[in-house]
């Protein structure tokens, strides 16, 4: 029976699940952040090796599995995906290799079928549209220089240049400035960018400050609360373009919502989605994943192999097992 090495490569962790063609789970194991574009394809594929080991034991060689279906952050480009793919391919993990973004895991994690849009807002934010006919929609999902705002790094990024403009007097005042102070045990907010600048905080803690916005947004802040209601305009526009891309924008898609800042179910931003999406996007069906991109990685891994619905079933009930 062929086996399937899925993964899931995140920018905090990443997934593995070895699996049968029949959908039985063999192993699951976890490594770290995979950031091929801060620290390069080598070292990205070096965490995938730390999370095979974890499932396998460290003793484990390659071949891990006839097929490797990796979905994974920094796999924005074509280019980029191919080189991923060369270095996976390079160490004999597998007989067939194919190398995504981790979009499409998170859609096949959350929708009832390949189709629908899938838009993930974690340390950055994102989205991929796939229609019933295979076409698909995406964006280069390089930061700022391509049009992205969000993410937990650009809300937390937000909330600090907010916090300090109102402790020195260039914006109106927020609480956002004593949340921010009390989040990191400093006397100004002032403290917190000079670590960062001088390398005493790491830039990456900005991501803590995203929950932080959010339960100063439910406060009431006005500050707070407009930063939320950017965000979700951005949720809504990346899933509004990419159905319009793909000519569905008048048909009934699901919609799935994953990533750190939007399963959190924050109150306030669950209602804003609502609204927004009621009015732009009438015909979106919105689902809040609630099962593990691995297990979306795992589904189109068995897909491709023609596996039948019963292979697909039973990895599905393995995971709302552990649900």
């Amino acid at each position: 029976m062929r086996t399937i090495l899925a993964v899931d490569g995140g920018n905090s962790k990443t997934d593995v699940v070895l699996l049968a063609e029949d959908g039985a789970v063999v192993a699951t194991g976890r490594g770290g952040g995979f950031r091929p574009q801060a620290e390069g394809v080598t070292a990205a594929v070096d965490v995938l090796a730390e999370a095979v080991r974890s499932a396998l034991g460290p003793q484990a060689a390659p071949p891990y599995a006839d097929r490797v279906a990796a979905y994974v952050a920094g796999a924005d480009l074509p280019v980029e995906e191919e080189a991923i793919r060369a270095e996976i391919v390079s160490r004999g993990y597998g007989t067939d290799v194919v190398v995504g973004n981790d979009t499409f895991a998170l859609l096949r994690a959350g929708a009832s079928g390949p189709a629908g849009v899938a838009v993930v807002c974690g340390a950055g934010i994102n989205a991929v549209g796939v229609s019933p006919t295979g076409e698909v929609a995406r964006f280069p999902a390089l930061g700022r220089i391509t049009g992205d705002w969000g993410g937990g790094a650009g809300l937390g990024e937000e909330a600090l240049w907010h916090a300090v403009r109102a402790e020195d007097g260039r914006g109106p005042a927020t609480a956002l400035a004593p949340a921010v102070r009390d989040h990191f045990g400093t006397a100004t907010v002032e403290e917190v960018s000079l670590g960062i600048h001088f390398g005493e905080l790491s830039y990456g803690r900005l991501n803590e400050l995203a929950p932080v916005l959010m339960a100063v947004a439910a406060g009431g802040d006005p500050v707070a609360r407009a930063i939320m209601e950017r965000l979700a305009d951005e949720v809504v526009v990346l899933a509004e373009v990419a159905l319009r891309r793909l000519n569905l924008l008048g048909t009934p898609m699901e919609v799935v919502l994953g990533g750190g800042v939007l399963t959190a179910r924050d109150p306030l931003l669950d209602g804003l989605l609502e609204r927004r999406f009621a009015g732009r996007v009438p015909h979106a069906k919105l689902v809040v994943a609630d099962a593990p991109p691995v297990m979306g990685a795992a589904l189109l891994g068995l897909e491709a192999l023609g596996a039948p619905q019963e292979s697909l079933a039973r990895l599905r009930a393995h995971y709302l097992a552990l649900a």
